[in-house]
């Protein structure tokens, strides 16, 4: 880490705010990224998206906050008390990460749905599992069923000191179980059951709507 370089990207649109454009910190692409590297980069702020590294540091912006949840500490709303209980007919399962067919089609239908507009809902097969998992890094994916129905899928990386966040899929015909926001919940509670301080959630962008249900934790 000490001997690590870091670089600028160029400025390209900021996909969260109009008007505004975004660039990034990241290190070196020469030297390969590891578990022990990513565990120390992601406690200053940066986060992956597949095997890219990277950090915002955008010109006269400093919307994008990392956060991340000190789970012992985390006290749930009521809100989240009622979809709890309300969620006592949902299984999980978890599956080291590997590309399986059915949490494909889900992805698709959601991103269709969600994301229309730009490259997620066209992924291919290789582009969605790139995305999602890395060769470095512990990645697992948890199902939440609901009458053996796929509702949603949860994926996250295992870090030295926490969980964190990578992405989260689910049925949009059933958006109104909060399938989004019980995955969150659910990631707190194994972070907990694992005696790791932290769960990751990426970044928050006060303005951005996208982002306003990360202000809740």
């Amino acid at each position: 880490m000490e001997r690590l370089q870091f670089y600028l990207t160029t400025e390209t649109p900021c996909p969260y705010l109009p008007d505004r454009d975004s660039a990034n910190i990241v290190p070196d692409p020469m030297v390969p990224v590891t578990a022990g590297i990513y565990d120390q980069l992601i406690q200053h702020g940066f986060r992956r998206s597949g095997e890219h590294v990277y950090r915002p540091h955008c010109p006269q912006c400093s919307a994008c906050v990392p956060i991340r949840i000190p789970v012992q500490a985390f006290k749930p709303r009521r809100t989240d008390r009622r979809l709890l209980k309300a969620s006592l007919d949902i299984q999980t399962h978890t599956l080291s990460a590997s590309f399986h067919e059915e949490h494909f089609n889900l992805f698709q239908r959601y991103t269709a749905k969600r994301h229309p507009v730009g490259g997620m809902a066209s992924m291919g097969k290789e582009e969605y599992s790139g995305f999602l998992s890395t060769s470095w890094g512990t990645t697992w994916f948890t199902e939440f069923r609901l009458e053996g129905k796929l509702l949603a899928v949860a994926v996250y990386d295992q870090v030295r000191n926490g969980l964190s966040a990578v992405y989260t899929f689910f049925d949009p015909d059933l958006e109104k179980r909060a399938p989004g926001r019980l995955a969150i919940l659910w990631q707190i509670e194994e972070a907990r059951r694992l005696d790791l301080p932290y769960l990751y959630l990426g970044y928050w962008i006060a303005e951005s709507p996208k982002m306003a249900y990360k202000a809740d934790f």
